[in-house]
């Protein structure tokens, strides 16, 4: 058994398209209907002036004053009557006398009749039209008086044009305006035909119930997903941008129309946005969080636009760069490892050799040389995030070489730190700081030298960090914390290069602080940072 065909709602574009159809024939009856009662009504108003105009012409012809007054009016009257008729296009013009008998005619023999119709008001010396039945049929005629001075009235003139033949003009007329109509519906469908194919292919064919739920499930999608959604246009002004988009780049109110040039963005990212070609997982730093930017261009049609795409990598950074220094942990703890053991046999060797008390002078020394630096970092700094951080990275840096020092003004007592300063902020700044530091004194040609101060001063720590490196250029300070600059290459860096100041500036503004670069008593760069250690309000006061 075949199954019934199940209908499918006809499309938006289909609806429209009937709809306006119905629209436009309507209009276009209405405007014939109209064209043509005012045309009717037209005809008969002109119809009326004319014969008016002809019958006082004719009465106030010298000629029919002057016949009217002989023994036989008709003889001198039918063939002027005949010759004006036919001159003006009326139907009739007859030529009476006062009491209606008639001298002219288009029909000889109806001359010597009484004429059909009213003359009352001319006989009192006044011009009239009106519609009559005559001898013709139905006609709009006037009557016009022909006066003869001190006589009065002599004579009656009537011109008429008779209904068939305005009915005729008229048909004539509606004849064109139908035709008209019909070019002007013709025209109205074929254009209607084209903007509802447009809109078909642009609505690939959905009715109205479809582009609904299109838009429901749009609008459900975008405030769902989390990675961060943007639209640009062709003239790069933002077309439609999700919650996520507006979070993981600072927007705040109504950004849609706006051009990305103009809101406040940070310079990589904005380049970013408005780079013709694709972009593909590119690390940009926003002025508090790490994303990476995918952009791919969109043509379709007439419209020219970008779609892109943001995911927050602020976390994952993070855990990269703890990941990065559990890693240099276990290498300085290999290193050490390695060197205890050698340090071992050498006390074992001294033992074997019978040198007891040389192998215990060795043993102590060594012993105090390595809790010289414990001892002074876990008796000035009680906080056990930056006392683990900086135990770890003294290791890491007396395995490249490089001596790490605590200043001697460093204090920073356990529970000092608020709330709402994260640990990961502090390993971040700190951790970058001396990371860089450590590189720069490594690579001098001098004996590297890292000087640390942490400290709380006037409701602030402070964490400075110098070394004995080279130094930064004067014309670089402005750059060292864009993301990309670094000491080995301030053009373009590296993947994976030029990122720890841009992260430390990142989370030193997150935080409420500020970082400043000057010159280190070692001879190198002297990073400061001063971050708040009083808990702000949303306004950015003081609590």
């Amino acid at each position: 058994m075949r199954k019934p065909r199940i209908r499918r709602p006809r499309s938006l574009a289909g609806r429209l398209f009937a709809m306006q159809i119905v629209l436009v024939t309507a209009v276009v009856a209405a405007c014939a209907v109209f064209a043509y009662v005012s045309g009717r009504g037209q005809a008969q108003e002109a119809a009326r002036r004319q014969v008016t105009a002809a019958a006082a012409a004719v009465a106030a012809s010298p000629a029919v004053r002057a016949a009217v007054r002989t023994p036989d009016p008709s003889a001198a009257l039918q063939p002027y009557a005949e010759r004006v008729r036919h001159d003006t296009g009326v139907d009739f013009v007859t030529i009476m006398s006062p009491g209606g008998v008639r001298w002219t005619h288009p029909d000889p023999l109806r001359i010597g009749e009484r004429f059909l119709g009213h003359t009352g008001p001319a006989l009192r010396g006044q011009a009239f039209s009106e519609t009559y039945t005559g001898t013709l049929g139905p006609s709009v005629r006037a009557v016009v008086p022909v006066r003869g001075g001190s006589a009065g009235v002599t004579a009656l003139v009537s011109a008429g044009i008779t209904v068939d033949a305005i009915s005729a003009e008229v048909r004539r007329q509606l004849t064109v305006l139908f035709v008209v109509a019909l070019s002007v519906l013709a025209l109205g469908g074929a254009g209607t035909y084209l903007l509802n194919s447009r809109l078909r292919r642009q609505t690939h064919g959905m009715n109205a119930a479809e582009l609904g739920r299109m838009r429901d499930y749009h609008e459900a999608a975008l405030h769902a997903v989390r990675e961060g959604l943007l639209m640009l246009d062709g003239s790069r002004r933002i077309a439609l941008i999700n919650d996520a988009g507006r979070e993981l780049l600072g927007l705040h109110g109504d950004v849609v129309g706006r051009r990305v040039d103009a809101l406040g963005l940070t310079p990589s990212v904005t380049e970013a946005l408005l780079a013709p070609g694709p972009r593909v997982d590119e690390v940009h730093l926003t002025a508090e969080r790490i994303v990476v930017v995918n952009t791919s261009p969109v043509s379709g049609g007439e419209r020219h636009g970008t779609v892109v795409t943001l995911r927050d990598h602020t976390e994952l950074q993070a855990l990269s760069g703890e990941l990065d220094s559990v890693r240099g942990f276990a290498e300085a703890l290999r290193s050490q490892a390695h060197e205890a053991a050698n340090r071992l046999h050498a006390v074992v060797s001294l033992i074997e050799l019978g040198r007891a008390d040389e192998a215990v002078d060795f043993a102590t020394a060594e012993l105090e040389l390595a809790q010289a630096l414990t001892d002074r970092v876990v008796a000035a700094v009680a906080e056990p995030v930056l006392a683990a951080l900086l135990l770890g990275k003294a290791a890491q840096a007396n395995e490249q070489g490089v001596e790490l020092v605590l200043a001697d003004d460093t204090r920073v007592d356990d529970g000092l730190l608020p709330p709402g300063l994260p640990a990961r902020d502090l390993v971040t700044v700190l951790g970058n700081l001396v990371d860089n530091a450590v590189e720069a004194a490594r690579d001098a040609h001098r004996p590297g030298r890292v000087v640390v101060t942490v400290r709380a001063e006037d409701g602030e720590l402070l964490l400075r960090v110098g070394d004995s490196g080279p130094g930064v250029a004067a014309d670089a300070v402005d750059e060292v914390f864009r993301r990309g600059w670094s000491t080995k290459s301030p053009g373009p860096a590296p993947h994976g290069r030029g990122l720890g100041l841009a992260l430390v500036k990142q989370a030193v503004r997150r935080n409420g602080g500020t970082v400043a670069l000057g010159v280190s008593p070692c001879g190198g760069a002297e990073f400061t940072v001063r971050l708040p250690l009083s808990v702000r309000t949303s306004e950015g006061v003081p609590a």
